[in-house]
Formats: structure tokens, sequence, C-alpha cells
């Protein structure tokens, strides 16, 4: 009985012992388990942060790239075009000069004032295209000076006040749409309101830049439809992601640009 008795103590410890080791090597498969997954995570973030950096550094040089052929196009246009337009002015200037025929010294006028504003454009397209123009500051001094030299020979006064801008970055697509809403708008002051006053205002509240052009002239109409001009403004500050607004007043016209940079 005895013998019997010890006999089962023995298997009941040999049991547990046997359900003890069971459950160590199951508590160090899943340790080991764990780990693994734990390395496979790791060496994957690892390969996924190697693919992202590369993928930026592929992005960045890219853009060098990118910058690098703007300014040999902006050289190339400088230095071909600008010099085949002054050599068309000289021409023409020396052709003007050797007829008395008034018709055709009226034609080569036409001519020269053309070749003005092609040569304006040109320098327009190049300042775009220069990467050192890419900063909200940059371009505001580029709208202040364009404004004194639009109205330079007209007798309007003009006021220009600029307030908080900063360094932020604009590219060129932004750059060029938003300029050329402030150009439309200044061209129409000069063509249709018979203002005697113009102020622009150039403002940078936190991340939004916002041109407010006004004039004192005879305003638009109520109930007027836009015309193509200030229906292409309104394309293009929703291309941009801007927003384009015209504001009521008793007289005048006055025309908002926002953009949030």
């Amino acid at each position: 009985m005895n013998e019997l008795s010890l006999e089962i103590k023995f298997s009941i410890i040999l049991a547990i012992i046997l359900m003890i080791t069971v459950v160590i090597l199951l508590i160090a498969i899943i340790v080991l388990f764990n780990r693994r997954q734990i390395l496979f995570q790791k060496e994957k973030k690892l390969k996924e942060s190697e693919y992202h950096n590369q993928l930026l550094q592929n992005e960045i040089d890219y853009q060098k790239k990118v910058q690098l052929e703007q300014e040999r196009i902006s050289q190339d246009m400088h230095d071909d075009i600008g010099a085949g337009i002054s050599a068309i002015k000289l021409q023409a200037e020396f052709l003007k000069k050797q007829s008395d025929n008034e018709i055709l010294q009226n034609n080569i006028d036409d001519m020269l004032r053309t070749c003005e504003e092609v040569n304006l454009s040109m320098r327009e397209m190049l300042w775009n295209l220069k990467s050192g123009n890419d900063s909200i500051l940059n371009f505001a001094e580029h709208i202040v000076t364009y404004t004194q030299v639009f109205f330079g020979k007209t007798n309007l006064k003009i006021n220009i006040l600029t307030n908080g801008i900063g360094e932020e970055n604009i590219n060129a697509e932004t750059r060029r749409n938003l300029f050329l809403c402030v150009k439309e708008s200044l061209n129409n002051i000069y063509k249709h309101s018979n203002a005697e006053n113009v102020e622009v205002q150039l403002t940078q509240t936190n991340k939004k830049f916002t041109i407010l052009i006004k004039d004192d002239g005879v305003g638009m109409k109520t109930g007027a439809k836009y015309g193509n001009g200030l229906g292409n403004m309104k394309w293009r500050m929703s291309s941009i992601g801007g927003e384009f607004e015209i504001i009521p007043v008793k007289k005048g016209f006055h025309i908002k640009f926002d953009l949030n940079l």
C-alpha cells in the first residue's frame, strides 16, 4: 500500500514537473515570438524610414534640378530675347529718324511701344522664375515697385501701406497668379476708374497675406456682372486656394485678395 502511495505521489510530482516545464516552454516561446515581432516591426519601421528618407532626398534633388533649370532659362531669356528686343528697338528708332512719313513714324512708335510692353512682360517672367524671389517679402517689394512705376507717369496720387510682411515662401505658380490679379486690378483703375487717388495695402496676419486695392473713382454699377478681368481674378485666386472679394463702398472700387500661406 505504501509502495502504491509512493508511486502515485511520484506520478503526481512528475506530472506537476511536466506541466511546469510545458508552461515554461510556452512562456519562452511567447517571449521569443514577441521579441521577434518587435524586432520585425523595428526592421519594418527602419526600412519605411529609409524609404521615406530616400523619397525626400529624391524630391530635394528634383527641386534643385528644377531650380537650376529655371535659372538657366531665366539667363537665356535675358541674354537672347532681351538682346533681340533691344536690337529691334534700335533699328526701329533708326528708321524713324530716317523717315519723314508721318504715318510710318506713327507705326514705328506703335512698334516701339509693343517692344517695351514685351520687354516688361519678359522682365516679369524672369522675376517669377528667379529662385531668390520666393518669399512674401520679396513679392510685396515687387508689387510696390511695379505700382510706383505703373502710375509714375500719371496724375494719380499713390499711397502704399505694408504691415507685418514676413519671409514665408510662396511658390512660382502662386506668385504669378496673384501678381497677374494685382496687375489687372491696377490696369482697370488706370483705364476705367477716373480716380484721383489709389491706395494699395499689403498686410500679413499670422498665415494670411492680404492685398487690398482701393480707388476713389466711378466704381462699379450696382448689379453689374463680372467682366472678363474680374472673372479671371476670381478664377486665378480660386486656383491657388485664395479668396477674391469686391468690397461694397459708396464711392470708388475696393477689391481684396486673400492668400493662405
